[in-house]
């Protein structure tokens, strides 16, 4: 597969595998928006093939999220780079560098393990290790069950558990044969002992057994122990990234940053 395929094909299925509750195409740009603080669900984002003029696109994802009262949001792939001077000569800030990996499927080390859960929808068990690690009010949590209903296609969420209690957990879903990683935590007591690349590994077994062909995630650059994670598990490629640029302006409600671990925001 040409690299130019093989990175929108990529694009697309980790945009899939977090789908926003409203999504309206203008000018070869995929405005995004879900509520919530996952910044690559309230954001612009390319579509493959012909795209507007810069000035055009950005009015109106500007006019889209102001009238949702946001600040506008723009993830801008190495890929699809062509608003960048558009947007500084605006004032956008830059933030939230993030690296897309990749890897054929039978180079990622994964099986089966006995004390790996995987089902195909969240347990409340789950979901109770998403929001407390992950620090989420009630609107988030909203947000994010919402989103998990959304998803199309093969999914799989697996946890690891220490005396009945949820200490790891991740999701997958694959995606035109490529499995995409998604949400992967650790309990920050029970970090360093392993359970995140057995959780990891129990999904990629999964993955394997559906049929997938490669597995691919993305990253947060400065997020070393994910990053030693992924490339323990067999993650060695990276294919591209991306970074997002935003502008604060006081009569919008700005959409807070997030610090997520592995699967970026």
């Amino acid at each position: 597969m040409a690299q130019d395929d093989l990175n929108w094909r990529m694009e697309q299925a980790c945009r899939e595998a977090w789908p926003s509750a409203l999504e309206i195409v203008a000018d070869g740009w995929l405005l995004r928006r879900s509520g919530g603080r996952i910044r690559r669900s309230n954001s612009a984002n390319p579509l493959r093939g012909t795209r507007g003029a810069p000035g055009k696109v950005i009015d109106a994802a500007e006019a889209f999220y102001a009238g949702h009262g946001q600040t506008p949001l723009f993830r801008i792939p190495d890929i699809a780079a062509e608003l960048e001077p558009e947007l500084d000569r605006r004032g956008y800030g830059r933030e939230g560098g993030t690296i897309h990996l990749h890897a054929d499927i039978d180079a990622l080390a994964g099986g089966g393990y006995d004390d790996v859960t995987v089902s195909p929808a969240p347990s409340e068990r789950w979901f109770e290790a998403r929001f407390r690690t992950g620090g989420y009010d009630g609107a988030e949590r909203r947000v994010f069950r919402e989103m998990t209903r959304l998803i199309a296609g093969d999914k799989a969420f697996v946890s690891s558990a220490r005396d009945d209690e949820v200490v790891a957990f991740a999701f997958g879903v694959i995606r035109n044969g490529l499995l995409v990683v998604e949400a992967v935590e650790t309990d920050a007591r029970f970090r360093q002992q392993g359970f995140g690349r057995r959780t990891v590994g129990g999904l990629i077994g999964w993955a394997r057994r559906a049929g997938a062909k490669a597995g691919c995630l993305q990253v947060v650059v400065d997020n070393t122990p994910a990053r030693a994670l992924y490339a323990s598990l067999g993650f060695s490629r990276e294919l591209y990234r991306y970074h997002y640029r935003r502008k604060t302006v006081a009569a919008w409600t700005t959409i807070p940053t997030t610090t997520a671990t592995s699967p970026a925001s």
